[in-house]
């Protein structure tokens, strides 16, 4: 089943899973409790409410009144989040529904900006609409008013050419994509940053050079990356891995081609072991939207997460991985320059 990171799924307990893996296994869809049936939601659907739900609520929820959509996976210790393929009642693939937008007669507010934003991307980067789509509350038409905009690129090359493009724009007071404000960053910051990793203007200026979020008309967008078929390379469902223990590593960026995808990956070389044990660390892969594109080629880092040993099925030890974002606050995980100049 051709389902990737980002499209979303809505179950036949009448409930939204965002998928976040371009790996399933013959069960179950891997994906993320979004959304969920709630008296007092602000979003209706189907004469519905609904309320959004963040991780830790989603695992309660699920743990309590439906504990089939979790099951084990392939990380040692820790239940995976999923839709058994029988309880799937439809799938939202984000490139028809920005179609169904583009082709709207009327259109409110928010999707006009969606075709103004696709329009962007499509006449001065040259990106054709079969890449781009749109995810987030917008693909359910869950959206208010106040929605931000969840805009896919599809494509890793289409992607990098979409942030160059804005990197170049958002700074012109003439066009209609901006830059955000200091005070919208600092909002983010206070909801993201959970220890002393990173001051704020250190957040700001990784934040301000990643070019993958802004305004277009007052309204915020994010610019999101998911591959294309033909550009995913490597089958993880067969793989296992066990967590060993916290390190601190330092390394050099060898390829940042993926470090915008879900999760973010970046393969590394020169790596030295500052704090654990010693190990032949190749990738970090990274599960927190903070730490995505953070970093890039050549650039010597300072990276902190959980070290996990990776096997095969047959048992056999297939590589170390080192893990951020292990929970969601992600305390003392984070990847980050070794030396900054602000």
């Amino acid at each position: 089943m051709n389902i990737r990171p980002r499209y979303f799924i809505e179950t036949k307990d009448g409930l939204f899973f965002a998928v976040n893996s371009y790996h399933h296994t013959p069960e179950h869809i891997i994906s993320f409790l979004r959304y969920i049936p709630c008296n007092k939601g602000n979003r209706t659907i189907n004469n519905q409410l609904y309320c959004k739900v963040n991780s830790t609520e989603a695992y309660k929820y699920l743990i309590k009144k439906y504990p089939n959509y979790l099951f084990e996976g392939n990380i040692k210790g820790k239940k995976s989040m999923g839709v058994p393929i029988e309880y799937i009642k439809k799938v939202y693939n984000p490139i028809e529904i920005l179609k169904n937008i583009l082709n709207e007669e009327n259109s409110n507010n928010l999707h006009e900006k969606i075709k103004l934003l696709a329009k962007c991307f499509h006449d001065k980067v040259g990106i054709d609409y079969d890449h781009m789509g749109i995810t987030g509350s917008c693909i359910l038409g869950l959206d208010t008013p106040e929605s931000d905009i969840d805009f896919i690129i599809f494509g890793l090359d289409n992607h990098k050419c979409a942030r160059e493009f804005f990197g170049r724009v958002k700074n012109d007071p003439n066009y209609i994509l901006n830059s955000v404000s200091d005070d919208y960053w600092l909002k983010v910051y206070n909801k993201r940053i959970f220890d002393d990793i990173l001051s704020f203007d250190e957040f700001k200026w990784y934040e301000n050079r990643k070019n993958n979020r802004g305004l277009i008309k007052g309204t915020l967008f994010d610019i999101l990356s998911t591959m294309n078929y033909e550009e995913i390379n490597q089958d993880l469902s067969n793989l296992s891995s066990v967590p060993v223990e916290k390190i601190i590593i330092k390394c050099q960026i060898k390829d940042d081609s993926q470090s915008y995808d879900t999760p973010s990956i970046y393969l590394i070389e020169n790596v030295e072991i500052l704090e654990g044990t010693n190990a032949n660390i190749e990738r970090i892969i990274c599960y927190t939207h903070t730490y995505a594109g953070e970093v890039k080629n050549n650039e010597w880092v300072i990276a902190s997460g959980v070290l996990e040993k990776v096997y095969d099925k047959q048992g056999k030890l297939v590589e170390h991985t080192l893990i951020i974002g292990t929970t969601r606050e992600a305390k003392n995980e984070y990847i980050k320059l070794e030396k900054i100049k602000l």
